[in-house]
């Protein structure tokens, strides 16, 4: 963690240096400067050993020691600096900051920097590569399930047309089963026969190539069979690869004779197996069980070859499904239940529900197999992927949601050739690459939408954030009442919203965490009555209370100086002294303010005419608020939400915004819903031209409008245009008729809920598009098939359609080998993939 300290540390001086809100008295810049120094240099340090692979165990063994020194210094700093702004009760628009009296905590921090900083150097100096262990898992009733994919990677193995030497991967995440289907694989009768000569070296983190060149000589029953190699076909099998330069010096050593030799790699990371192999024809990206392949082990490892009993049935097969289609996690929670003389149902319905520590020790044996995907990770990630962790277990995370945290929580340092919020989302598919982050649901433009973890990695997420001090779960009152997990916790993670109403609790948090905690997220059910929340930590850049129901903005957050990201839900009006946040980034008259989401509320009239340049992201405003004298405050905004409502019985003309929004020169992404839409009526003026639109806009979603199909000439003819979501009766009529030349760069177009019948497309239409996804158009007499005749188009999905529609999207499929194909139909309680 002490990377992520320096960085936090590293900003909170460049923010103090630069801020147009506080002037730094003299003395007190070169007392800064010097303490910036020493950061940077430590940050320098510590990159070096992130470079070095093998430096990892010192990094480990030197970790908290720094960050322990540079919270606090950062605590001492952002107090004084809190304290002085809250002396004058006139919340000034500025003011000024001594810092001359932290000169001792200053010349503290720098000593103790100076001594971290030798033993870093030290440690860069004296790091050498250890042996890992072997650890894997293989079934003794052999494998179950991955047939398809044993099938496939034997194919690709001996693809004789090839004659060179190839690399064949497995990829997968840790403990998924890669060991075991590639040992099935390599002693498979077939393989045995087809390859002269085998060898299996197992890899891991820290194994050099002279150490793998040793182990498949060990293979070998005398020093002349390496010599003999050329000319004959082997097969080599490396398991648990880490760097893609092992693949690049194996070639180097063994000799390719073009008699089809083939290396079989296992690895967690797609990297490794990208850079060794053919994406499309030589990797096997490796499944979790499904549920039935789940309890088939399950009953395997614990009875053998003796039926399970019937009584215990039920609750086997929840257990099997609790693990998440892991085989590591399965075979480890098998070993515990077939080990114990307890088989009664009742005994099994309590692990199935989590009630006793089956589970937590099973977690806890599999954590020593995960750790070093966690360990191995570069430093700007590990912090990342261990604040996943502060959501709830199998929550479905909004990766949006996530980036703003991580920004807000200062784990990125970005630069001027990448924002925040680009480097988040590269750190998000990295750790998906890496497969410690499972991608649940991607966006119509392909990127990462929802991610979560897999159980077990939550479970070594927050047991590793504990240890670290770096957040803590209270998920019930003794948890709160844990001194030893309380105290000095830089942030609390309240999974059980009632505990802010035990007094023990609150209490606890006042006295343990008032002066350190920076982040308080209450991720539990919500709660329609209001309970009462802890505001007495101070120095909070993150409160995300969402979940809890106030019924006024509660006056305490307003002392909150430090607060970053704000996230409540409230009744009434936000105070105008919330202007005075100087820090928050994510209401008017704030400079830092970077994302404004309010639900269906109008935005006040400037009083001045300040803009604000770093709002990109202006979500769920009301139409009043699109006024000229508004949005012109907002000059570089890329992303517009417009949430509509309509009075019933409302007899108003239409509703006039989209004029004002063409004034949005970089507007790129633009959603208008009309919550409560007219029946076959139109709310709101209609689109004449593509005029009213900014012609730099890609994403379009409209919902609830009521336009005729003719209006769509207006939005077939915007040049960027990516994609387009049509929901709710956006459009409405029986024909949509398309002409050439329109949607000329669309790549993913979205129907949904339409009384649409007839749908025709010229040629030279939709010639971009790649997806289409057709929902609850019931009316739809056929998709036209001429999509099928651009090469571009890959991927059709239709849910609960005509029977004429769906017959279309099938014939499509059948037609297109590339075309992939979801069809859904609730009445039939069945799906179809292709």
């Amino acid at each position: 963690m002490d990377y992520v300290a320096l960085i936090s540390l590293k900003q909170t001086i460049e923010r103090l240096l630069n801020s147009s809100y506080i002037s730094i008295t003299s003395p007190s810049i070169k007392i800064l400067d010097s303490a910036y120094k020493e950061v940077n240099s430590l940050q320098e340090n510590l990159k070096k050993l992130d470079r070095n692979s093998s430096s990892r165990e010192t990094i480990s063994a030197l970790d908290g020691k720094l960050s322990q020194a540079v919270s606090n210094f950062e605590d001492v700093l952002e107090t004084h600096v809190s304290n002085q702004f809250l002396k004058d009760e006139n919340h000034p628009t500025s003011f000024s900051v001594d810092l001359q009296g932290l000169k001792t905590d200053i010349d503290f921090f720098r000593r103790a920097a100076r001594t971290m900083k030798k033993a870093y150097v030290d440690g860069l100096r004296s790091s050498e590569s250890e042996e890992d262990n072997d650890i894997y898992v293989r079934s003794d009733q052999g494998m179950i399930g991955l047939s398809d994919e044993f099938r496939v990677t034997i194919d690709r193995l001996r693809h004789w047309w090839e004659p060179e030497i190839q690399a064949v991967s497995l990829v997968g995440m840790a403990g998924i089963g890669k060991t075991t289907l590639s040992m099935e694989i390599f002693c498979d009768d077939f393989i045995s026969e087809y390859f002269e000569f085998r060898a299996w070296v197992r890899v891991g983190p820290k194994r050099g190539i002279k150490d793998i060149f040793l182990g498949v000589i060990a293979e070998m029953k005398d020093n002349d069979e390496m010599r003999s190699l050329k000319g004959k076909r082997y097969l080599i099998v490396l398991d648990d690869v880490w760097d893609k330069k092992v693949w690049h010096e194996f070639k180097k050593l063994f000799p390719d004779g073009n008699t089809a030799s083939r290396v079989l790699l296992t690895t967690r990371l797609e990297e490794v197996a990208h850079d060794a192999s053919d994406p499309i024809r030589r990797i096997t990206n490796v499944p979790f069980m499904d549920k039935e392949e789940s309890w088939h082990l399950l009953r395997a490892k614990v009875f053998g070859d003796k039926p399970c009993p019937r009584s215990l049935e039920k609750a086997g097969k929840k257990i099997a499904e609790n693990c998440e289609g892991l085989p590591l996690l399965i075979v480890t929670v098998a070993d515990v239940l077939s080990k114990s003389k307890n088989k009664t149902p009742e005994y099994w319905k309590e692990v199935a529900e989590r009630k006793n520590s089956v589970f937590k020790d099973a977690n806890d044996q599999v954590s020593n197999v995960l750790f070093p995907s966690y360990n191995y990770l570069p430093q700007h990630l590990k912090a990342c992927f261990l604040y996943i962790g502060v959501f709830p277990q199998n929550q479905e995370i909004l990766v949006s949601t996530l980036v703003k945290l991580w920004g807000s929580e200062r784990f990125l340092e970005p630069n001027w050739w990448n924002t925040l919020e680009d480097l988040s989302m590269s750190c998000v598919e990295d750790l998906v690459s890496r497969n410690l982050v499972i991608a649940r649901q991607k966006s119509s433009t392909g990127r990462i939408k929802t991610c979560g973890l897999h159980s077990v990695f939550w479970h070594m997420c927050v047991g590793v954030a504990a240890k670290n001090k770096f957040f803590g779960v209270l998920n019930s009152r003794a948890d709160g009442l844990s001194e030893e997990g309380m105290n000095s916790q830089l942030r609390l993670c309240v999974h059980n919203n009632v505990l802010f109403g035990i007094k023990d609790v609150y209490k606890s948090m006042e006295i343990n965490c008032a002066s350190t905690t920076r982040s308080l997220v209450c991720y539990g059910p919500p709660h329609q009555y209001q309970v009462p929340i802890c505001f007495d930590l101070r120095l909070l850049r993150v409160l995300d209370a969402l979940t809890i129901r106030f019924y006024e903005f509660p006056e305490k957050v307003l002392k909150l100086v430090q607060l970053r990201y704000l996230a409540l839900t409230c009744n009434g009006n936000l105070p105008r002294l919330i202007s005075k946040l100087w820090k928050l980034q994510f209401l008017i008259d704030m400079k830092e303010l970077k994302h404004l989401q309010i639900t269906g509320c109008n935005l006040p009239v400037p009083c001045d005419d300040r803009r604000l340049q770093n709002v990109v992201k202006l979500l769920d405003v009301s139409p009043q608020s699109c006024t000229l004298d508004i949005l012109g405050r907002f000059p570089n905004l890329k992303k517009l939400g417009v949430q509509i409502e309509v009075e019933p019985n409302s007899v108003e003309p239409p509703l006039r915004f989209f004029d004002q929004i063409s004034h949005l020169h970089f507007l790129e992404s633009l959603k208008c819903v009309v919550v409560n839409p007219k029946c076959m009526s139109q709310v709101t003026d209609t689109p004449c031209s593509s005029a009213i639109f900014p012609p730099g806009l890609k994403k379009l979603s409209l919902s609830g409008f009521g336009y005729s199909w003719g209006y769509m000439r207006a939005i077939s003819s915007l040049p960027n245009l990516e994609v387009l979501k049509l929901r709710c009766y956006a459009f409405q009529g029986a024909e949509w008729e398309t002409r050439e030349g329109e949607f000329v760069q669309l790549k993913f177009l979205l129907l949904e809920d339409t009384d649409l019948m007839k749908w025709r497309v010229d040629k030279g239409c939709f010639m971009q598009l790649q997806h289409l996804v057709i929902r609850h158009c019931y009316k739809l007499v056929e998709i036209p098939l001429g999509f099928n005749r651009s090469r571009n188009f890959n991927t059709i999905e239709l849910v609960d359609c005509s029977p004429a529609a769906i017959g279309c999207a099938k014939k499509m499929m059948k037609e297109s080998y590339h075309l992939k194909g979801y069809v859904h139909c609730s009445w039939e309680n069945g799906n179809l993939k292709s």
